[in-house]
């Protein structure tokens, strides 16, 4: 990310040993033999405490697949990923059902505090888009009343602050859902805006089961080829397996999102420079040239290249996938386990472990 300075952070093992980062229990031996100690001390850390990290970066950048995984690595009965998204869309539900929404109402009469009258709240949730952002102090109090709900847990903030003042509003976050004694921190993800581009682009859908792939970076096993043109074949358990196609506006790839890409960039600077609250730095890419000496071979994302032998049969190989970082350096892209690694080993020293 431009302007700010994210450090790398080798995985690169000094006894190579080779796991398959795509199988679940070859991935946690992976993460056993990288940071086995450090996960040790977080699991110690859980079964009496807990932490708020706010999950900050471009949208698409892994936020919610780094959460996760953690979780699942670490402790998944003492560690929860809360979207904001997430919680939004779910209540854009729950205020159609006349009933429900009552109850939302009544629990909004008691806990809104805000400039912008609770009737005229609802009446823009109404009929907002989505592209209008709610206001704060309704985020603040709908975020209190789910987080209550998961009971006693560390927990990923994904999607807050998404606004300039929700950045000061974070710092206090803790104290609104009674995590006031807990550490807090940013958790703030470089991903370049290339690697955003080429995800959506080259993102493929099942029109049977909705699975997706994508074509350049998550190939299926098997692979036709029709008019020079190249498609994946579902193979999503249970599915009959069908030809994958882009979703509409994808071929666009970062365009229709650009403007939501540079707010996103522009509140991780704002957290960045925050003062009296940890940051946990992960980025997603390395410089070629530092690639051997920072990171394992099977951590960096592999393209898919394809082409068609003499019999017609189609071919699949792969390559380490460079791309252009946002200063315009040529690099390749990590793969999630490295970065969860990093995040790990780096909140074991935000904690004092």
């Amino acid at each position: 990310m431009q302007g700010l300075d994210f450090p790398l952070f080798k995985t690169k093992s000094d006894v190579y040993k080779k796991f398959d980062l795509s199988d679940a229990k070859s991935r946690q031996e992976y993460f056993e033999y990288k940071c086995g100690p450090e996960i040790k001390k977080l699991r110690e850390y859980l079964q009496n405490n807990t932490f708020i990290a706010y999950l900050m970066g471009k949208k698409s950048s892994g936020k919610g697949t780094y959460s996760k995984m953690f979780a699942e690595i670490v402790a998944p009965d003492k560690v929860a990923h809360f979207s904001i998204g997430d919680m939004i869309r779910s209540f854009d539900e729950v205020i159609q059902d006349a009933g429900k929404r009552k109850e939302i109402v009544e629990f909004l009469e008691k806990n809104y505090r805000g400039r912008i009258p609770l009737e005229e709240v609802m009446k823009s949730w109404d009929n907002r888009s989505t592209k209008t952002l709610l206001p704060t102090e309704l985020i603040l109090a709908l975020a209190k009343k789910e987080i209550a709900k998961l009971g006693r847990k560390a927990i990923f903030i994904d999607g807050f602050p998404r606004d300039i003042d929700q950045v000061s509003y974070s710092l206090f976050f803790r104290d609104l859902i009674n995590y006031r004694e807990d550490p807090d921190v940013f958790a703030l993800i470089d991903v370049p805006t290339s690697v955003i581009d080429e995800r959506v682009k080259f993102r493929v859908i099942c029109p049977l089961c909705n699975a997706s792939r994508n074509l350049k970076l998550l190939a299926t096993k098997k692979v036709e080829h029709e008019n020079g043109k190249f498609h994946l074949i579902c193979d999503n358990a249970g599915c009959p397996g069908s030809r994958m196609v882009t979703k509409e506006g994808d071929e666009q790839g970062i365009e229709p999102i650009r403007a939501r890409l540079e707010k996103d960039e522009m509140l991780v600077k704002e957290a960045y420079n925050l003062k009296g609250i940890p940051k946990i730095l992960l980025r997603n890419t390395i410089p070629v040239e530092e690639t051997k000496n920072t990171a394992d071979d099977y951590e960096i994302t592999p393209e898919f290249v394809y082409s068609v032998d003499s019999s017609g049969k189609v071919v699949t190989t792969e390559k380490a996938w460079e791309v252009k970082d946002d200063s315009g350096t040529t690099s390749n892209s990590l793969m999630p386990p490295p970065v969860v690694g990093s995040l790990i080993k780096q909140l074991v020293q935000v904690l004092g472990l």
